[in-house]
């Protein structure tokens, strides 16, 4: 057997290459053949000929506790602070200065999850989640025995700079200790969790978001080198970059319906407190689906009732004082621009 078998060997089972493992296994059995050793050679054929022969640790760990993300087209709308702080995190990691550890928090449909994924692009990493409904476990003692398996594996990846772990909602395992509502066990893995996350190889980017900043362990918080709120989006947000951009997004896919971004925009102005991005998202999704492809403006008439909780017939006098123009008004009463002053003069008239 040669030193470059040997090498090759051991850099197929670090790189989880399955035809590397196999051209070298033959190449090591050939060998001990021509040398004489038929069985030995045998043996070693006998073992590469099952299929499921070479299976990395890491394998059996993914199928358990880590699910690889889909790192799909990007079409994230932050704010500019929350986008200062993500571009902060790709320096800071691509300084290798032991900055690995990053905390999102803020309100579910803000982002979060998201920008994990969009962190994962900029790096050009794989993304890993670790599933925390998988890790808990009724039995004693058993969560804080998975939390330590996580880690390992973590701590034993082949490539700790291809990739970043994802602990979505981790205050489902971190909450405060102290809590009188917190039970022994659970108490247990959050400590174990915290000094995990002291030894986590520094080259592995660990992003942990939750809902529940304020009722986390404060030593919890501790851990992580930066912390990025994403409760930071003002109207003005909502409406010119995340509205507009997610409505020009997915009018891609709607040939059949008009664009009026004023009048979009002066829909979503009319909304006292919008909603985070991802409920915005699904109206705004939502209005272009259920909408009628032969009225090309249905869905604007669709946002609008779902924003002001309206189902009836609009009423033009209150469009009117919403600030709505009579070509406006048309538009959302779909009726002409003359039926709608009409309209108008005769409501005023009463």
């Amino acid at each position: 057997m040669k030193k470059k078998e040997i090498i090759n060997l051991i850099r197929a089972h670090y790189d989880c290459d399955d035809n590397l493992f196999r051209k070298t296994s033959n190449d090591v059995a050939r060998s001990f053949d021509e040398e004489g050793d038929y069985q030995l050679a045998q043996y070693v054929m006998s073992l590469i000929s099952n299929v499921n022969m070479f299976k990395p640790q890491s394998i059996s760990f993914e199928s358990q506790f880590f699910k690889k993300i889909a790192l799909d087209s990007p079409s994230l709308f932050l704010p500019i602070p929350i986008m200062a702080d993500i571009k902060g995190i790709m320096n800071a990691v691509n300084h290798h200065v032991g900055i690995n550890k990053f905390l999102f928090e803020g309100a579910p449909g803000t982002g979060k999850t998201e920008s994990a994924k969009q962190v994962a692009r900029l790096l050009q990493r794989s993304l890993y989640s670790v599933d925390f409904n998988e890790i808990i476990d009724s039995k004693m003692g058993q969560t804080a025995k998975n939390i330590s398996i996580v880690f390992n594996e973590i701590n034993r990846m082949p490539h700790p700079d291809k990739v970043v772990i994802l602990f979505d909602e981790i205050d489902v395992i971190a909450l405060d200790r102290v809590n009188t509502n917190d039970i022994r066990e659970m108490g247990r893995a959050t400590s174990n969790i915290l000094k995990a996350l002291d030894n986590v190889n520094e080259e592995v980017v660990i992003i942990a978001t939750t809902n529940l900043y304020k009722q986390l362990d404060k030593a919890f918080q501790r851990r992580f080198d930066s912390i990025v709120n994403f409760d930071r989006y003002s109207k003005t947000d909502l409406v010119d970059d995340i509205g507009v951009g997610i409505l020009n997004n997915y009018l891609k896919n709607f040939t059949k319906v008009s664009r009026d971004t004023k009048l979009f925009k002066k829909i979503l102005n009319t909304c006292p407190a919008l909603p985070n991005p991802g409920e915005l998202k699904n109206l705004i999704k939502v209005s272009l689906a259920f909408s009628n492809p032969d009225a090309h403006f249905d869905y604007l008439i669709r946002l609008y009732q779902s924003l002001n909780k309206q189902n009836q017939d609009l009423d033009p006098t209150k469009l009117k004082r919403q600030g709505f123009t009579v070509r406006e008004i048309g538009v959302l009463k779909n009726i002409s621009k003359s039926q709608a002053a009409r309209m108008l003069k005769e409501k005023m008239d009463e």
